[in-house]
């Protein structure tokens, strides 16, 4: 898959979490919840797709928004990889200190705050 196709998979779940977040606004949270389900597995897709590229910062971008919907869908376990996956290439010191403040609502989410240190 070309980094076109990932783009336009990516800019799909970003319409879909943005339809989210309308139905949420409007108190309908069965439908937000399957439109981030939606967002997320099309990102995941496009995560995995670029992961074992050097395409930086669209890699590390990629799996920071991946990992934002996991989060949205309540999948803590997927959101802890796509971040690991993120950090691991030579992404921009911004884009990496989102992914570690991601990580920090990952362990609390995870009841994992004294892990960290706070």
């Amino acid at each position: 898959m070309d980094l076109q196709e990932i783009t336009t998979i990516h800019d799909k779940a970003m319409e879909l979490a943005g339809f989210a977040i309308l139905a949420r606004s409007r108190k309908d949270e069965s439908s937000a919840k399957a439109l981030f389900r939606e967002a997320f597995e099309l990102d995941h897709h496009a995560a995995n797709a670029i992961a074992e590229t050097n395409l930086e910062p669209s890699r590390s971008v990629l799996h920071r928004s991946a990992a934002t919907l996991a989060l949205d869908c309540g999948e803590l376990r997927a959101a802890e990889r796509l971040i690991a996956v993120g950090l691991a290439g030579d992404s921009p010191e911004a884009v990496a200190q989102e992914l570690r403040q991601l990580m920090l609502r990952v362990f609390d989410q995870l009841g994992l705050k004294q892990a960290v240190g706070e």
